[in-house]
């Protein structure tokens, strides 16, 4: 066995204490022979600190479109010329969707919204959905609306919003290379605020943006420093007129090393699959991420691009063995 995961077996696995950026970087460049070995001890890990349950949740886009920020791999942006435009959409539609959502056995139902911040628009059709939500279907509602301020943060907690999804897409260090429009630090202080609220923190990135490895390695540690509950895994998936749009695909082995690092960073956060699996692992790779530390799943399609079938995720996972967690009933 590698050195660094004789240390991690011992340090992660038995006493549940996370890699710090130095060693992850050493898990980042663990040679193809090895990577059947890294991913059963980063499966093992999961299923020591995290149990053999999968959490499945849907998205559906509230506001789609006409955002104002520049971040470089979003075909959401107003700056770029993407095909995406701008529509909302309406409360039965939203209820719908969740209806939908809660019929593939998902206890998450996330309402996004590209925009940089909420407005008063934004926040009353909000009050209004997930109450409607919460009154039609037996879901949890969490929520991503960008950057906010304190009494946005009291108002969706009192709305009964439980989880806050808000990325700092990648590393501080290469944060300037992807958004221009507003700062790393600018987000910190919005995570700040939601987990200092009690409501649960989902923050996650981009992988494959064109960060260098060590720069992966400090964006897996800084995540582990914010101790998220959550944390989505996205690889990029170009999208045409965004400035990343001509940007290489992460190759496969790559996206399950850093499965397994982030995994050995935060060995008790949910680490969920969302979007540019399909393109990046394919199917073959989904499976043998889901045995290398993820622990959770985004179904069906996602904001602009198309995921993999509901059912082929929950057929997935029944072939493994693997139950679809059940809605908590404490949260």
């Amino acid at each position: 066995m590698p050195e660094i995961l004789e240390r991690a077996r011992a340090q992660v696995l038995s006493d549940g204490v996370g890699l710090d950026e130095a060693s992850i970087l050493e898990v980042l460049k663990t040679p193809d022979e090895d990577l059947p070995e890294l991913l059963q001890l980063a499966h093992d890990v999961r299923m020591k600190w995290c149990g053999p349950e999968v959490e499945v949740e849907g998205i559906v886009s509230l506001k789609t479109g006409g955002c104002p920020e520049d971040c470089h791999f979003c075909s959401q942006s107003g700056l770029f010329a993407s095909p995406v435009r701008s529509v909302w959409l309406d409360i039965p539609s939203l209820v719908e969707a969740a209806r939908q959502t809660a019929a593939t056995g998902a206890t998450e139902f996330c309402i996004v919204a590209a925009v940089r911040g909420p407005d008063k628009r934004l926040m009353d059709q909000m009050r209004e959905g997930v109450k409607a939500i919460k009154a039609a279907v037996d879901i949890q509602v969490a929520a991503s609306l960008g950057m906010l301020s304190q009494e946005q943060v009291d108002e969706l907690v009192e709305m009964g919003v439980h989880r806050y999804n808000h990325n700092l897409e990648t590393c501080q260090s290469f944060f300037p290379n992807v958004v221009t429009t507003h700062s790393w630090e600018e987000r910190w202080g919005t995570l700040k605020m939601v987990r200092d609220s009690g409501m649960e923190v989902c923050c996650g990135g981009i992988l494959g943006l064109g960060e260098t490895i060590e720069q992966r390695a400090e964006f897996a540690a800084q995540l582990a420093e914010l101790d998220p509950h959550e944390v989505p895994m996205n690889f990029l998936n170009p999208r045409p007129g965004t400035p990343l749009g001509d940007q290489p695909v992460v190759e496969g082995k790559d996206a399950l090393r850093a499965i397994a690092a982030f995994r050995l960073a935060m060995p008790r956060t949910i680490l969920r699959y969302a979007g540019g699996r399909e393109i990046t692992l394919g199917d073959l790779g989904t499976r043998d991420g889901l045995l290398g530390g993820i622990n959770a799943v985004i179904v069906g399609n996602y904001l602009t691009t198309l995921g993999r079938p509901a059912t082929d995720d929950l057929a997935l996972l029944e072939d493994l063995k693997m139950p679809v967690k059940a809605l908590s009933a404490t949260l």
